[in-house]
């Protein structure tokens, strides 16, 4: 199925410590996505970064960990990813940090309700209460659920973003205690790495869809510290004992035969942590999968 793609860079790096996530979406676009997309059929759109604050313009906010700025990037982003739904088109945004994904299915959500697969090593389901780093790309997840601070929760509109229906976690190894348990009191459906290995990434992914199946149409957001460092060494947060590029791509692929994909999310991408840009040029074969690419 061909489409028009609209790529929309987020260089947010204000939700987390480690600075060159901002620089994500050129090392994307330097890998090839958008002629790689091209090539299979699709109509490709770039809509350049969106004018996120540089963190040095902003240092005020340090004491309040740049909540207003990253509260203004993920407008930015909701307000982008609207405009792309209304024109029919499938966003992808480049990330910046996970934050960006508050605004960007705050937005892919404003009219429809949509499913939501998140591939991350982390919950991202603390809140300023429970949060040891007070980072807030580790309190995205929780923000889109209702819980946290209301410059995001009420983001586009009032109330929780998501419902624990709408949402499947892939790929979990690493969560803080009291994020454990809060996770496990939401509802949502989480597949750890210990899912993975016992049963394999295909019905991991099947019985996720299967989970959605209620919804016409899905969001995936890809946080590429899924990968196991060994194979994606670009990202600020590595956690060993990753998803395997093969078993991302296996993902990719069987979401990809539901037809249903319609938005996404590519996010922690640092070039400055990485090597030759191999953690770019990863997502982007991963981008590729999910948007039609087969072996044959």
């Amino acid at each position: 199925m061909t489409r028009t793609v609209r790529i929309i860079g987020v260089p947010l790096d204000l939700g987390q410590s480690k600075r060159g996530v901002d620089m994500g979406p050129a090392a994307l676009r330097y890998a090839g996505l958008a002629g790689t997309l091209e090539q299979l059929g699709h109509q490709v759109l770039d809509s350049g970064n969106l004018a996120v604050a540089v963190r040095e313009t902003v240092a005020h906010e340090a004491a309040q960990h740049y909540l207003p700025s990253v509260a203004a990037a993920c407008g930015l982003t909701f307000q982008a990813a609207r405009q792309a739904v209304a024109a029919e088109e499938t966003p992808l945004f480049l990330g910046g940090d996970h934050s960006l994904a508050i605004g960007s299915i705050a937005g892919v959500t404003h009219q429809a309700r949509r499913g939501v697969i998140w591939f991350d090593a982390h919950g991202d389901f603390n809140t300023p209460a429970t949060s040891p780093s007070n980072n807030i790309h580790g309190m995205a997840l929780a923000a889109l659920m209702g819980y946290g601070y209301p410059e995001l929760t009420n983001l586009g509109r009032p109330g929780p973003l998501l419902l624990p229906e709408d949402l499947v976690l892939i790929g979990v190894h690493d969560l803080d205690p009291q994020e454990r348990e809060q996770l496990r009191e939401s509802g949502i459906t989480v597949y750890t790495m210990r899912d993975i290995d016992e049963r394999g990434i295909g019905p991991v992914v099947r019985e996720a869809l299967d989970r959605l199946e209620h919804h016409d149409s899905l969001h995936v957001s890809l946080d590429m510290d899924s990968i196991d460092p060994h194979e994606g060494p670009g990202v600020g947060t590595p956690v060993s004992g990753g998803l395997t590029s093969r078993e991302a791509q296996l993902a990719m692929e069987i979401i990809a035969d539901c037809g249903c994909c319609q938005s996404m999310d590519i996010v922690e991408i640092n070039p400055i942590l990485d090597q030759h840009n191999r953690t770019a040029r990863l997502a982007v074969e991963l981008a590729a999968s999910l948007f039609g690419k087969r072996i044959l």
